[in-house]
């Protein structure tokens, strides 16, 4: 379905910029018997409601418009803002979110661990260096970027 995602994202992209939004991730996943086609937008400042139907209005209608159908099936279109736990996808995800508190989860362990939460310090090509609280005590961790399953901003509790 990776090409499903391709399409709408060419098309998304130049209704996201004409609006001044950013186009944060795509996804078309299956959800039980239903298939979901998510898009998720934001803005400096945050997205509002009225800003999401904007931009599902529009991508909608050109969806409609092409032949053949690129998504053949039946799909739900959803358009929202990735909250305050938003993905870290894009170099700039990752540039944006130094100093913020986040959650990284791994393809294999890293000091025996499958995850950490902490705040991201800097961002290499090839590594991120998180503050973790480990048993009580601050500690500066190391992780290799290929490592990096999934990277999310986090909230702190």
């Amino acid at each position: 379905m990776d090409n499903v995602v391709d399409i709408v994202s060419t098309l998304a992209q130049p209704i996201v910029d004409a609006h001044h939004f950013e186009l944060v991730d795509v996804e078309f996943v299956r959800e039980g018997k239903s298939w979901y086609l998510r898009l998720f937008i934001d803005k400096p400042g945050g997205i509002t409601i009225d800003e999401c139907a904007l931009v599902s209005d529009e991508l909608s209608e050109k969806l409609d418009n092409i032949d053949p159908d690129p998504i053949p099936q039946a799909y739900f279109l959803e358009v929202s803002s990735p909250g305050a736990e938003r993905p870290l996808k894009k170099e700039a995800d990752y540039e944006r979110a130094v100093g913020h508190y986040v959650h990284l989860s791994f393809y294999q362990k890293v000091n025996g661990e499958k995850a950490f939460e902490g705040t991201l310090l800097s961002v290499t090509e090839d590594e991120l260096v998180l503050k973790i609280n480990l048993k009580g005590r601050m500690k500066d961790l190391t992780i290799p970027r290929k490592n990096v399953a999934k990277a999310r901003l986090a909230i702190k509790f």
